[in-house]
């Protein structure tokens, strides 16, 4: 399994200082939920500035004090899908700078034993498919979970599927890369493998866990 993620075409990896200095800190164990949460939102905002770039826009007229004048704005609905629950822990982020953006929810967890996805709630817009959809979730571990929540998007004709998270594992690139290609992933850090268990090495823990305080 290749491990730079100069080897996945469909991966792009934030090494921004600031970015990576927030990461260092959510990794470790001593931080309590309110700080994880605060780093977790924190860093994807900072993703999110180089996430949006290629928004689609329009150009519109504005009156300054001074005169009139043109500007551009978001010419599409934008969607955030947080994968519950972890998934929540960095949608604020996200809101922080596109705050006009809608906000769907998806149910999915993973079976213990066999590590394949489970739906159990899922609430979007009826015009989904209108403009660009954010998934968001800190983890991209088997891949099983993220797959299936962009087969559903997929279902409901969404085209435009940006995949946001904290840490991914090749295991979980690879799939999504095999399974969606169409699909960018964006991550913060590509981490080393996973563990017997499914967990990424070295990760976060459990993201969900530890935004929540319910380890």
């Amino acid at each position: 399994m290749p491990q730079s993620h100069r080897d996945f075409e469909n991966l792009r990896i934030f090494e921004h200082p600031l970015i990576q200095q927030k990461l260092t800190r959510a990794r470790q164990r001593q931080a309590p939920p309110m700080e994880f949460r605060r780093l977790l939102n924190e860093i994807a905002a900072l993703m999110t500035f180089e996430v949006s770039r290629s928004l689609p826009t329009t150009e519109v007229e504005v009156h300054t004090p001074l005169e009139k004048t043109t500007g551009i704005v978001l010419s599409q609905p934008v969607t955030l899908v947080p994968i519950l629950r972890a998934g929540i822990g960095m949608t604020e982020g996200v809101l922080a700078l596109i705050p006009e953006a809608r906000v769907a929810h998806v149910g999915i967890y993973r079976d213990e034993r066999s590590l394949m996805p489970i739906s159990y709630y899922a609430k979007y817009p009826a015009d989904i498919a209108a403009g660009p959809v954010f998934l968001i979730d800190p983890m991209l571990a088997t891949g099983g979970s993220a797959c299936h929540a962009v087969a559903e998007l997929k279902n409901r004709k969404c085209k435009d599927i940006k995949f946001i998270c904290l840490v991914a594992a090749p295991e979980g690139v690879q799939r999504m890369l095999e399974t969606h290609p169409d699909v960018t992933v964006y991550a913060a850090s590509l981490d080393r493998q996973l563990n017997e268990r499914g967990y990424i090495l070295p990760g976060l823990g459990d993201a969900g866990d530890r935004i929540f305080g319910t380890a």
